[in-house]
């Protein structure tokens, strides 16, 4: 018998034993590593489509932030403007432009049908003159107003008070309302196109 065809003996044969032979186990890692490589590839494509769906998403916050912001701005400046407009001044201010006039001292209707309180009708402030530039004086008018008297305003055609030329100039009051000239109906304000 030949040493190659004799059985081990002692630590040879036991490792012998131990190792497998070629054959068997060549046949049994190639399916091991082909699902090992798929695994390995499936993953890597998984994480490529969630990185593109997360840029994607990220992209698309971005712009709603942006539409959020701009919206936000707008808002707040018809918010300013709603303000502006909610005034007490400028609802004065609007209401007289559109023919409104103060109202007078409420009354009331108790449940029994009895009135409390004095009813008055609205009526409307006189309107205050505008300032007109005169212009100067002819002859006629110096003889009227030498005939006036000099501190005394003298009525134009328009209707408004001028001061004559010996009259000192009165600083008009925004608070107090000026009297109305007696030989002119008073007239509402003009009114504009409602908004």
């Amino acid at each position: 018998m030949s040493r190659a065809g004799a059985p081990l003996k002692g630590r040879a044969g036991r490792l012998a034993r131990l190792m497998p032979s070629a054959s068997p186990s060549s046949a049994a890692r190639t399916p091991f590593v082909l699902l090992v490589v798929l695994l390995l590839g499936g993953g890597l494509i998984t994480l490529l489509l969630l990185n593109s769906a997360l840029n994607e998403g990220s992209f698309r916050l971005s712009e709603l932030k942006r539409d959020t912001t701009e919206l936000t701005d707008e808002q707040q400046a018809l918010q300013r403007d709603v303000d502006s407009y909610s005034q007490p001044g400028a609802l004065e201010r609007r209401a007289r432009e559109l023919g409104m006039v103060p109202g007078g001292s409420p009354a009331f209707l108790d449940p029994d049908g009895t009135v409390r309180g004095v009813p008055t009708k609205a009526t409307a402030p006189p309107p205050s003159p505008s300032p007109t530039p005169s212009p100067e004086p002819t002859p006629e008018d110096g003889a009227q107003a030498d005939e006036a008297g000099a501190g005394a305003p003298s009525a134009t055609p328009s209707g408004t008070a001028t001061p004559s030329p010996g009259a000192a100039a009165e600083p008009e009051s925004e608070d107090a309302p000026a009297p109305a000239p007696e030989n002119t109906p008073a007239t509402p304000p003009p009114t504009t196109p409602g908004r």
